[in-house]
């Protein structure tokens, strides 16, 4: 029986790296959200230029489940490398489509699915003699040929076309063409419109489609950043360009149009993590992006950071490890390593947002938390979250908010002070005062040392002022734990003592695995942690279920081994369910994972519901 479905499907196509496809892909994708239908595109491609197989996944769903679903209801099969593969993951009643210009091998069609055949390649042969623009046109042809399948309006996709090529006529005359030439073939051939199909909604509102990196190299810009030291690496490099490109928007002076903003891409990670460790001593806001190889380089530095009180900000979007392990697959491998990054005893911390929206958020707070702690802080992203597009609602700032600067003493202060120590806690709260070189012209100096020193900052071996320092740098911990975001608790509708906590890109997945557990009468009480160090509130959530889970995607319970180590819980009261081959969690898995681990009965019923 073919899938009858409106607005709410997953279409997957199959292509080949470097054929052109992205731009095509994205085209349709962002037709269906101008038709006010949510949108989840994920792009899955290999770490090569040209050649391999990429992926181009697109969930459309009109009640926004955006997060990965799992499985395709309809297979534009673009690569005979990958077609098998790709046919097995059609859902059973769902459509394929490929260009049938060659005959499919036998063995290929599925006696549950509706195959589509198009001859593309013999309709591009027809229509260009450059063997370039059949290629590139192939693309533009079949995304007119899904409008007419899918009862996309055409309309749109052109107007979405004349903004892409604006003034460039030539090409958006060349691109209207194969779409029409496509959708034309189309109505002639099939019987127009599938049962699955796109119908004008309002449910977009005014939410926006934007990428990770995009966000957080914008939230750096608000949030005061002036120097960016960065060394390329995937999935990272575009959170760098997208500060440099938003600092050429907001940060030139228009009087004299000079950069206030320093973009320095360095000789290596270890290079940069030193601009950045330079240029917070020096009173800048400054950061740097990179991912878990640079992680492991800079270990160093972030240990030079944390003794001397450096504010420092790193964005770590997470790819599959460990060594060059998978550098275009998502995971949040990078936990522990960021947590205590360097040798000896070290604490650092972590903010997890879950999407766009907290990454916005959480970079221009991340600069506030390393002035008012005198720390490194750590974005933790991943490369579902920071190369993908999410729909999100536009992002939000209080212009008159103050930045929050922490416990720096101006000359006038310092004219009024008595002896100044660099490294004594004069509160009680772990953070010490500190000056900006050149504050005043004969008080406030210091000497910054990775070495031991006592609380004015000269060099000691001695046992007595050095633990006195360490134990300070856990009073600061712990203030730490006071001032980051807390968790979001989200209480099923009624009592429970099942417990599930995620964090970070988890999070709609698990929405959506929550809403299928209660439907079919499994409550779920849901909570995502957003920073470590880690809230107390999250001990009381598991000492009041029986049973707890959590969720994350890494092969060794790193965010379960934080729980544990941090707020002392017993590991045998969590259960963790664990995702890391490199594509995204979805709603389907957790709700397996959850259910084969719950009483019989409700687990049979469960995974009955949802197979």
């Amino acid at each position: 029986m073919p899938i009858h479905a409106v607005n709410d499907f997953v279409i997957r196509f199959a292509n080949v790296n470097g054929s052109g496809s992205a731009s095509a892909n994205l085209l349709f994708a962002r037709s269906i959200m101008r038709m006010g239908v949510p949108i989840a595109p994920r792009n899955i491609f290999p770490s090569n230029i040209q050649g391999l197989p990429t992926w181009y996944e697109v969930r459309v769903s009109e009640k926004g489940r955006l997060g990965a679903r799992g499985g395709a209801d309809i297979l534009v099969a673009m690569n005979p490398q990958t077609f098998m593969q790709d046919i097995a993951a059609i859902e059973p009643g769902g459509y394929l489509f490929y260009d049938s210009t060659r005959p499919m091998a036998p063995s290929a069609p599925r006696d549950d699915i509706t195959v589509i055949g198009m001859p593309l390649t013999e309709i591009c042969a027809a229509e260009y003699n450059d063997p370039r623009q059949r290629q590139l046109y192939k693309n533009i042809i079949y995304v007119g040929a899904l409008a007419a399948l899918l009862d996309i309006d055409v309309v749109v996709m052109e107007t979405l076309a004349a903004e892409t090529f604006k003034g460039k006529e030539r090409l958006l005359d060349a691109n209207r063409r194969a779409l029409h030439i496509g959708y034309d073939h189309a109505k002639a051939r099939f019987d127009c419109p599938l049962g699955i199909r796109v119908r004008r909604s309002d449910a977009v509102g005014d939410r926006i489609l934007v990428e990770g990196n995009f966000a957080a190299g914008l939230g750096a810009v608000y949030g005061g950043a002036t120097v960016c030291g960065w060394y390329p690496i995937t999935p990272s490099t575009s959170l760098a360009e997208a500060f440099e490109r938003n600092c050429a928007r907001f940060r030139i002076d228009p009087a004299t149009g000079k950069k206030n903003y320093a973009f320095v891409q360095a000789e290596d990670e270890i290079a940069a993590i030193g601009i950045v460790v330079g240029a917070g001593w020096n009173g800048a806001r400054a950061f740097t992006t990179t991912s878990g190889p640079g992680i492991s380089l800079m270990q160093e530095f972030f240990g030079l950071a944390y003794f001397a009180e450096v504010p420092v900000v790193v964005f770590d979007v997470q790819r599959g490890g460990p060594s060059t392990g998978m550098p275009t697959r998502t995971q949040q491998s990078d936990l522990l390593s960021c947590a205590f990054a360097s040798h000896g005893d070290t604490k650092h911390v972590l903010l997890m947002p879950d999407g766009p929206g907290e990454v916005f958020e959480f970079s221009g707070s991340a600069f506030d938390f390393a002035e008012r702690l005198q720390t490194p802080v750590f974005v933790m992203l991943d490369l579902d979250i920071g190369m993908n597009s999410h729909l999100t609602a536009p992002f939000r700032w209080d212009d008159s908010r103050p930045y929050d600067r922490g416990k720096v003493l101006s000359h006038d202060d310092l004219e009024r002070a008595g002896n100044f120590g660099r490294y004594n806690d004069v509160d009680g709260d772990g953070v010490p005062y500190r000056t900006m070189p050149g504050a005043h012209p004969t008080r406030g100096a210091y000497f910054t040392r990775g070495t031991s020193r006592d609380r004015f900052a000269r060099y000691t071996e001695d046992a007595t002022p050095y633990v006195d320092n360490m134990e300070r740098l856990l009073r600061k911990f712990e203030t730490a734990r006071s001032l980051l975001p807390r968790p979001i608790l989200r209480k099923a509708a009624r009592p429970t003592r099942v417990g599930v906590i995620h964090y970070g890109s988890t999070a709609a997945a698990m929405d959506e695995a929550v809403d299928l557990l209660a439907a079919n009468g499994v409550d779920v009480d849901a909570l995502r942690i957003r920073a470590f160090p880690l809230s107390r509130e999250i001990a009381d959530f598991v000492q009041s279920h029986d049973q707890v889970f959590v969720v994350e995607q890494n092969r060794d319970a790193q965010m379960r081994t934080l729980m544990t180590a941090d707020l002392g819980l017993d590991p045998a009261r969590l259960t963790s369910i664990l995702h890391y081959g490199g594509m995204s969690i979805t709603a389907r898995y957790i709700v397996r994972e959850i259910s084969g681990r719950l009483p019989k009965p409700v687990a049979k019923k469960t995974v009955e519901a949802v197979s």
